[in-house]
């Protein structure tokens, strides 16, 4: 059976993600800094790893034959913790993967990440990593797949999604449930190379949406 790795799994999205894939009976190893942080989850499919995302964490990847990479600086930390985690090391965690022969990378990146200079404020130095990041993937000679969520939420997850842009800003919005319902299609499903796409809340079943 194949082994999922997932990165940032205390994070909302992340933890989420990795419950889903346990409940289905995947192989998941949690890459996490502070192990207590799903001290809740119990399973023989889990197994956790602590690392610092900030130091070498390579060896996280042996064995695995996939990556989804849900870390984030989170919105109360400054620009330096963002080139941190959301550029170093997500770069560098591609580079990992690359050489332990990963098969897949899902990358959880962000709506504006495609053209940061289209956005002004505080949020540009967020999305300028997530862009850096994500150009680093795609030149990595992995297969990957790069989720782009629209503005997340905390509503319950709806199963209902769709991959095209709203034309009302406002709409362009996902819970963080539907986006680790997605990421579960995504990791159990023949995946299609070298793929790109937003997501939001719509009116879609995740299959059909998330091909």
């Amino acid at each position: 059976m194949s082994k999922t790795l997932i990165i940032g799994a205390s994070g909302q999205i992340g933890k989420m993600a990795t419950e889903l894939l346990l409940e289905n009976e995947q192989n998941v190893v949690a890459l996490v800094r502070d192990k207590n942080k799903l001290s809740d989850l119990s399973s023989s499919f889990l197994t956790i790893v602590e690392q610092d995302l900030e130091g070498d964490f390579g060896d996280a990847m042996k064995g695995c034959d996939q990556v989804i990479f849900a870390a984030g600086s989170g919105g109360s930390t400054g620009d330096d913790k963002t080139v941190l985690i959301d550029l170093w090391a997500a770069t560098k965690a591609a580079t990992f993967a690359k050489e332990h022969g990963v098969k897949h990378f899902v990358m959880v990146s962000s709506i504006g990440a495609d053209d940061p200079d289209s956005i002004k404020g505080d949020l540009k130095p967020y999305l300028v990593a997530k862009h850096m990041a994500d150009e680093h993937l795609v030149n990595s000679g992995l297969n990957y797949t790069i989720v782009r969520p629209g503005t997340l939420t905390d509503d319950s997850a709806s199963m209902q999604v769709t991959i095209q842009r709203p034309s009302d800003r406002s709409k362009a919005k996902i819970s963080r449930e539907n986006v680790a319902n997605a990421l579960l299609h995504i990791a159990t499903n023949p995946f299609i190379s070298n793929r790109i796409f937003e997501l939001f809340d719509g009116d879609k079943p995740i299959k059909a949406a998330v091909k």
